[in-house]
């Protein structure tokens, strides 16, 4: 118990404080456990795809996905339909992992669960490591000696034994969860081989196995042995405020400091991770104490980027460390500790022993070195860790500043090609963050000058890997290269930004965009005057995505933002968007979620804006929307295209829609599938009577057919319209008067789509009459169960119209002794193409 129940927190590193510790119930803070099985290759940085992800699980954690606690762990699971006896625990460095095995340890010891254990034994992989060939009885005894006379009685009911194997990634050897070879306890094998028996159950049969591990080294092995796989996703929103106020201790300091983290997307997204949340905390409460009364002072002080975060972080132990200096030179450690780290980062390594100290040259001085790497275990099988795999990473980065060797950086940059699981791309980030100058000259004090001509190499590099990408070419492509726009992001240089990426262009259909993504998209797109347009159609971006991108689009000619689950909700932002934007020429909204009441205020902004096409299709809008859409309309005199098909207009506020139509300069009026019936016709032929700018007109997919059809021929009539689609609209032979009344008086007409109806019959003969008087020179009746019997109609049309070039008759019936009349009439037209 004594070992459980003190939870210990880090002091800031440097200082002459000792690490504190509380009671792990009075500190413990609740972290997100959910169930899952989504572990592969990752082409992104395992803490930015969990980033990633955070939000969206923990809208699922509400409904869909299952929410663990660590009771439940061992319970019924209803995805492997049985109690497990097997269950994984993964999450990403720093996430929690360990405390949360130590919270489990501490609820069984103090009765709280899992009273049918009678032992739990726990190990960490890197412990492990040290060990040869050893029994599962020399596995337990070397942890727990003071067992060795109760060991053979303890192994007699394994049902009431717990193993627990603590950071499986750590583990030197690939451990192969397929096979298992061992029964007996007493038989000698490498560890893995008794880890391994114990999950699959061939060694100790009823015993039960809890393994903890980083998602990355997941994708690599056969997970299906584990009855229960869960992820840990960290801290809520909530817990992340209570986890600053226990640091700060002070609730003014706290609440400032935690504002300013969430103002920031990249520092608060990290926050999901405890100990990033104590890193950060850290770095702030560094500033507030160098900075405590000039705002101005401090707000500059406060880090903007992860890059900026380490930097000050650093600098400030080792400001801390020059007060207290032992011998020897800081840049010296500092670069023997940055090329271990390099070589850890690239190797997939973040436990270091002895021997990686002395190959690299790394001083143990037991200060400054203490304060970056942890030691753990005891003379002569003592292992290191750095205090967080993300400070290994900036060092391995920082390394090549302090001792810049081209030719091995650009072997770094060639190797870093093959890396498939994003092992690298914080350290990139890293790269190009300290490429900027203002960034490195925090450190420069303490560590000398830094290399400017490693900033150059690295600044040719991400040109260079920015002019590689096609984003045209796959979802990976495009994927890669928003990881360059992150490196672009660390950098801070709107300059350098603007000279890579001068593509008029942003398309990043199919990707989704974490909100995370979109401010670093924000952050290029505002950097390059150039882009014209931004193509971001299902990317799921949602509304806490579009809120960070709306700054960006201000001078945006054409924005696709179409299957993006927009809501309602989302209609502030985008009206804010419209309304400081002048350029904005083409707005894509289709395949959202619109309808509601704040649809009203993105009508109100198309009002002041200058947008000239407007797509509004797949949105749900219904008739309650009709009079914002009339709102909009009538007081925008720009807007030439207006693209509502696949709604659901029908109703009585129709009209205003229909009303507003009249004054509007609309070119192209898209109503398909709308479910307008004969009803809606009056309102229709009123809209298009009145206006005279109106040349594309779909009324595709809806059922006008009935005695107020008659008013929307005679009103096309006196219109402008060159293209009308009445396609699928089960029009039959009883509507061709109508329809013949339209064409006869209308010389604009030039393609009239009569596919997917049923104008076969007597009155067919209206409609073909009327052709020969038009201007009509593409005309579609596929489709249309036209027969034989049609045919003299057909030809009687053709053989009188000098205007038309295209005639679709495909799938009809027409073979019968009549369709020689057609060919023979086809002889003297001027049509082009026939089908």
């Amino acid at each position: 118990m004594a070992k459980t129940e003190i939870l210990v927190e880090h002091r800031p590193p440097g200082t002459t404080m000792e690490p504190q510790g509380f009671l792990i119930n009075e500190r413990y803070v609740n972290l997100i456990v959910v169930s899952t099985d989504q572990f592969r290759q990752r082409p992104q940085n395992e803490l930015i795809q969990t980033g990633v992800k955070h939000e969206e699980c923990l809208k699922e954690t509400k409904s869909r996905l299952e929410h663990i606690s660590p009771n439940k762990l061992f319970r019924w699971n209803h995805q492997s339909q049985c109690v497990p006896h097997a269950v994984m625990v993964s999450g990403v460095p720093g996430i929690g992992k360990t405390t949360l095995m130590q919270k489990f340890v501490y609820d069984w010891v103090t009765g709280k669960h899992y009273q049918r254990f009678a032992f739990v034994f726990f190990f960490r992989f890197r412990d492990l490591n040290r060990l040869g060939e050893v029994s599962l009885e020399e596995m337990i005894l070397y942890q727990y000696p003071y067992l060795e006379s109760q060991i053979g009685n303890i192994l007699q009911y394994p049902e009431r034994l717990l193993f627990i194997f603590d950071g499986l990634d750590e583990s030197i050897h690939q451990i192969n969860f397929r096979l298992s070879k061992l029964s007996n306890p007493k038989q000698r094998s490498d560890f893995g081989e008794n880890v391994v028996s114990l999950a699959r159950q061939s060694l100790l049969k009823g015993c039960s196995v809890l393994i903890t591990s980083r998602p990355t080294r997941l994708a690599s092995i056969d997970t299906g042995v584990f009855q229960r796989i869960t992820e840990i996703m960290g801290f809520l929103h909530g817990d992340r405020l209570v986890f600053f106020k226990n640091f700060f201790g002070n609730d003014e300091v706290s609440e400032k400091a935690f504002d300013y983290v969430q103002e920031n997307d990249t520092l608060y997204t990290f926050c999901y991770i405890p100990s990033y949340c104590w890193i950060i905390c850290t770095v702030l409460s560094m500033c507030f104490r160098a900075q405590p009364t000039n705002t101005d002072q401090l707000m500059a002080s406060l880090p903007k980027t992860v890059t900026q975060l380490f930097v000050t972080f650093v600098s400030n132990i080792l400001a801390n460390h020059s007060q207290n200096k032992d011998g020897g030179t800081t840049r010296e450690l500092l670069t023997s500790m940055g090329w271990m780290a390099e070589h850890g980062v690239i190797n997939h390594m973040t436990v270091f022993d002895e021997r990686h100290l002395d190959s690299f040259n790394v001083r143990n001085d037991k200060h400054l070195f203490s304060c970056f790497m942890m030691e753990s275990g005891h003379h002569p099988d003592v292992d290191y860790t750095f205090l967080h795999l993300t400070l290994q990473e900036f060092f391995a980065a920082l390394v090549y500043f302090m001792n810049y060797d081209a030719d091995k950086l650009q072997e770094t940059f060639v190797g870093a090609r093959h890396f498939n699981d994003g092992r690298a791309e914080i350290f990139f980030c890293f790269l190009c963050g300290l490429s900027d100058s203002s960034t490195r000259s925090m450190l420069k004090s303490h560590v000398g000058e830094l290399s400017t001509q490693a900033a150059r190499h690295i600044i040719t590099w991400i040109q260079e890997k920015i002019a590689e990408q096609r984003p045209e070419k796959s979802t990976r492509d495009k994927r890669e290269l928003i990881n360059a726009f992150y490196c672009l992001h660390e950098s801070r240089n709107k300059a350098l930004v603007e000279q890579c990426f001068k593509s008029k262009k942003v398309d990043l259909f199919g990707v989704p965009l974490s909100p995370l993504d979109c401010s670093v998209l924000s952050f290029i797109i505002q950097s390059c005057r150039e882009t014209e347009e931004v193509y971001i159609a299902s990317c799921n971006i949602q509304g806490e995505g579009l809120k960070k991108l709306i700054p960006a689009l201000q001078t945006i000619k054409s924005l696709s933002l179409s299957n993006n689950y927009l809501t309602d909700s989302s209609c502030p932002h985008l009206a804010s968007g419209i309304r400081n934007n002048q350029t904005l020429r083409t707005l894509d909204l289709s395949w959202n979620n619109l309808e509601g009441s704040h649809f009203s205020v993105l009508m109100t902004a198309l009002t002041t804006s200058h947008i000239k096409e407007l797509l509004l299709s797949y949105n749900h809008l219904t008739d309650n929307s009709c009079a914002d859409l009339a709102s909009g309309i009538r007081n925008n005199q720009t807007l030439r295209t207006l693209n509502l098909s696949e709604n659901n207009l029908e109703g009585p506020h129709f009209c205003d829609l229909m009303a507003a139509l009249t004054t509007s300069q609309i070119e192209e009026l898209y109503l398909a599938n709308n479910v307008l019936t004969d009803s809606s016709c009056p309102h229709l032929a009123s809209g298009i009577r009145n206006n005279k700018a109106l040349k594309r007109l779909d009324l595709s997919k809806n059922n006008p057919e009935g005695p107020h059809f008659r008013d929307l021929m005679a009103a096309l009539a006196t219109s402008q319209i060159k293209e009308l689609s009445l396609y699928n609209n089960d029009l039959s032979d009883s509507s061709c008067p109508h329809l013949a009344l339209g064409i006869k008086n209308n010389q604009t007409l030039r393609t009239l789509d009569l596919s997917e109806n049923n104008l076969e019959g007597p009155h067919f003969r209206d409609l073909m009459e009327t052709l020969t008087t038009s201007q009509i020179e593409e005309l579609h009746l596929s489709y249309n169960h036209l027969t034989d019997s049609s045919c003299p109609h057909l030809a009687s049309g053709i053989r009188n119209n000098k205007t038309l070039r295209t005639l679709d008759l495909s799938w009809n019936n027409l073979k019968g002794s009549q369709f020689s009349d057609l060919m023979e009439a086809l002889t003297t037209s001027q049509i082009k193409e026939l089908q």
